[in-house]
């Protein structure tokens, strides 16, 4: 299936905004990145995402748990351990974001400079 073959109507556009609008919020596509790379415990997270609170990366992580991106795993051990996994749906949008993320790198100077003269 190509772009082509989609009808766009108003139902698949809400279903896309939303999906972007949740990946688009500050650290969530990070977080998800640092899942899919092999981070499990909290304090691998933040590690992996440089610069993010414990207070958001806690709250992104249950938001991103709430939408079925992540799995949250209690281990009866003491201490206790828990530990987060990307869901296969979670999995998946990574994959999908990837060339996002690519087409970003790539294209980074003249976003910028898009931004500096809009702002002028």
């Amino acid at each position: 299936m190509t772009i082509h073959d989609v009808q766009v109507d108003e139902s698949s556009c809400a279903i896309f905004q939303r999906t972007l609008e949740r990946v688009g919020q500050r650290w969530s596509g990070a977080i998800l990145f640092a899942a899919v790379g092999g981070a499990r415990r909290f304090g691998e997270y933040r590690r992996a995402v440089e610069g993010i609170s414990d207070r958001m990366l806690a709250l992104r992580l249950k938001e991103l748990e709430s939408d079925g991106f992540i799995v949250r795993e209690v281990i009866p051990s003491t201490p206790v351990q828990v530990l987060y996994r990307p869901t296969p749906a979670g999995a998946e949008l990574i994959a999908a974001l990837q060339p996002l993320g690519e087409w970003g790198q790539k294209h980074i100077a003249e976003l910028s400079e898009q931004e500096t003269n809009a702002r002028a």
